[in-house]
């Protein structure tokens, strides 16, 4: 890994010009669209049932997938029963940033309650061996500006971004009411009071004028259901509770074993390498390749790094938001192009992304079946993108062996371990790399607002926000990273300006006198509508092969999903939001 020779300005992915001319003949690109169209409803043939083909409710002989390896013993103490002004269900980015923004409003009386021993969220929880960011550190890291840090290298090492985060919440004195090893089970709108009281697994009883559900994107464990998963008799574990004290911290508790990993996506990609290095034999099951991209990783050079002037990180995420400059002839040229060109193009251009991606596979993995086999038939940005310079070496070891199912996945599970086509794969240790549950805002925790309807009730006949942060009906509560707000691949970006808006809110009613803000039902409906009308303007999502942002193939309705009329526009509607706060919220005083 060499020094950098400066930074690059943060780059969008996975949109691509329609100027841009195609390489190949139209029926080239048609012929591709096939292929990706036969191997999605090849997927599609074995799991039909979408996202139920998974579960996240881990108890009993499943328990201990969720269980918390870090944290050591948790410590008895007394219930909580007190009252603070804002309270964060969860402790990751998304509770740091906004908690820091709301400090420098003046909010004094801020609680974390989160799941884990500690705060970081995702990077308390992710701490599998060759962990690090996928998005360049420089944008994804907050508050760097506020936190006077630059990150040590351009995707910044797991450990790194969990020491972060705890240097973040002692700058801002978030320890001081914070609680760990506590799961908030209800979350309840006293109308009276004008007040949320929440109850823990632990027996507390707290209330909080302003609840923020900060509980991540991707919070909950779950596992494939698979047949006979409870039977196996060797180790086993989710990579997010990796078993280092079964690995060893440098895995050397692997090279006499014979290791299984079920998955290849985002966490496996990250992970396989170390696995193949340090196993005496490695099975990666793979149902659906991921697209890997170049890394291209190095140190951060300490040139660059100490002529940045205050304000860098916020000036860099600023022009990473401004609209690209067209010259009047480009601007000429789209003004004149339908519709349907445009989107033709993009594909076109996608296609010859995903083509690049092929040939880096062909060049670099010596055994052509498993070249082919690791190819991912579909385009870019159905599934999220990887990005790695030694995942596919990996494939040329001669201890790795890649048992692609072909989009069946492993269905059969024994007692020696999985079983695929009547062959049987004898394992000393199981990995499932098999991700988290997506999206959910309540994933321990009932929610009821106004009249006791819970937060799901509402939803079951149709998702309702203002900007994806706010519920009619549901005062002075906050949702982070949840449906019909935006979705970037840099997650921390949209948090940013989730926690901006929010702390923004807080701050409004505070210095106005009014002890709760509630969404408007017209400017709810003006949201939802707004969600409607920018999804479904092409075939994109019935046509990617299933995964976890197409909700693993599944039909929804239009509102229930992320906003997509793009990050710079989301942006503008919530400033348009706060810059009329009366016209979109409902106040009311004690």
């Amino acid at each position: 890994m060499e020094k950098s020779q400066g930074v690059p300005e943060a780059q969008t992915i996975g949109v691509f010009n329609p100027l841009r001319q195609p390489a190949k003949p139209q029926e080239y690109y048609e012929s591709i669209k096939r292929k990706f169209a036969e191997e999605r409803d090849l997927r599609l043939r074995y799991r039909p049932e979408g996202t139920a083909q998974y579960t996240s409710e881990l108890t009993g002989a499943l328990a201990k997938y969720e269980g918390d390896p870090y944290g050591g013993e948790i410590k008895p103490r007394e219930p909580i029963n007190d009252t603070v002004e804002c309270l964060f269900v969860g402790g990751g980015f998304s509770a740091l940033l906004t908690s820091a923004r709301l400090r420098e409003y003046g909010v004094e009386s801020i609680r974390i309650v989160e799941r884990g021993a500690d705060v970081g969220g995702t990077w308390y929880w992710n701490r599998y061996p060759g962990v690090a960011c996928d998005v360049p550190s420089y944008d994804y890291l907050p508050l760097l500006d506020e936190m006077d840090y630059v990150p040590k290298n351009r995707y910044a090492k797991g450990e790194e971004i969990y020491a972060h985060c705890q240097a973040i919440a002692r700058k801002y004195d978030l320890y001081e009411l914070a609680v760990f090893q506590t799961t908030v089970t209800s979350t309840v709108w006293d109308e009276g009071e004008q007040m949320w009281h929440l109850t823990t697994d632990r027996g507390d009883h707290m209330k909080a004028r302003f609840v923020i559900c900060a509980n991540g994107t991707l919070s909950k464990p779950k596992l494939a259901k698979i047949k006979g998963m409870e039977s196996f008799k060797g180790h086993s574990f989710h990579t997010s509770r990796w078993d280092y004290a079964y690995t060893k911290e440098d895995l050397s508790g692997l090279e006499d074993k014979v290791v299984g990993i079920i998955g290849t996506g985002a966490t496996a990609i990250q992970a396989i390498p170390g696995l193949g290095a340090m196993s005496k034999e490695l099975y990666v099951f793979q149902r659906t390749p991921s697209s890997i991209d170049i890394r291209d990783d190095w140190y951060t050079d300490p040139n660059w790094a100490r002529k940045l002037q205050p304000g860098w990180q916020s000036k860099r995420r600023a022009r990473a938001l401004a609209e690209p400059q067209l010259t009047d002839e480009q601007k000429a040229k789209l003004a004149a192009m339908s519709r349907e060109e445009k989107i033709r193009r993009q594909e076109n251009a996608n296609i010859d992304h995903m083509m690049r991606i092929h040939q880096r596979i062909d060049e670099i993995v010596k055994d052509k079946a498993t070249a082919q086999a690791l190819k991912p038939w579909y385009m870019f940005m159905c599934k999220r993108p990887c990005f790695h310079d030694e995942y596919l070496p990996t494939f040329n070891r001669p201890n790795v062996h890649l048992i692609d199912t072909k989009g069946k996945g492993i269905t059969q599970i024994t007692e020696k371990g999985p079983v695929f086509e009547g062959k049987q794969y004898e394992l000393d240790v199981l990995i499932y790399a098999t991700g988290f549950e997506v999206q959910k805002t309540g994933i321990y925790n009932q929610i009821k607002g106004k009249l006791g309807l819970d937060l799901n009730d509402k939803y079951a006949d149709g998702i309702r926000t203002l900007v994806g942060i706010h519920s009619q009906g549901y005062p002075n509560l906050f949702i982070m990273g949840g449906y019909q707000a935006s979705f970037q691949f840099n997650l921390t970006d949209m948090l940013q300006t989730q926690g901006d808006h929010i702390a923004a809110c807080i701050d409004y009613a505070r210095r106005h006198g009014y002890q709760s803000i509630d969404a408007t039902a017209e400017a709810e409906e003006w949201w939802v509508q707004e969600v409607i009308k920018h999804r479904g303007k092409t075939t994109r999502n019935h046509d990617c092969t299933p995964g976890y942002y197409n909700f693993e193939g599944e039909s929804n309705r239009r509102q229930d999903g992320n906003y997509n009329g793009g990050f710079r526009q989301y942006f503008t509607h919530m400033r348009d939001v706060r810059a009329k706060m009366e016209e979109h919220f409902v106040f009311t005083r004690k």
